[in-house]
């Protein structure tokens, strides 16, 4: 990728689980960028807890492939949103994701990337809308630039 400034790239957990579970897809695909210093990573604590849990709930043995992941690649972690930047979005927002989006919009992140398509329909109705792409959305995009 030709760019004068690496494109910070906020992922939800999904993303990262999804490159963990299946090597090759689109979500793995954007952790080998990252590796590869084209794009930043960047996640939340929140993120991160999440992570980890679904991961020891979902996937054996990927805690150990979780944890190479994040040493020899580790992503940007962001701080948390206040409790008025989630309380801004939250009519427009689940709940449950609601600090998660707010944490991608505080920390001026280019994209957020998540396979949740509900989630994106929602982040496209912010004002201003959140630049918001699925992991395939978001490496055709990149392959137009």
């Amino acid at each position: 990728m030709a760019a004068s400034r690496r494109p910070r790239v906020f992922l939800d957990t999904n993303v990262i689980y999804s490159a963990i579970h299946s090597p090759g897809n689109p979500p793995a695909r954007i952790l080998a960028l990252h590796a590869g210093g084209d794009i930043r990573a960047v996640v939340s604590q929140q993120v991160l807890a999440e992570l980890v849990q679904t991961v020891r709930n979902k996937l054996a043995g990927g805690l150990d492939q979780l944890r190479t992941v994040l040493i020899t690649a580790p992503p940007e972690v962001a701080d948390n949103p206040t409790q008025e930047e989630v309380q801004s979005i939250s009519h427009v927002v689940n709940f449950k994701d609601a600090p998660i989006v707010a944490a991608a919009m505080s920390c001026g992140a280019d994209y957020f990337v998540s396979g949740d398509r509900r989630l994106l329909e929602e982040c496209h109705r912010l004002d201003p809308p959140l630049r918001a792409l699925s992991p395939r959305e978001f490496m055709d995009e990149l392959s137009r630039d």
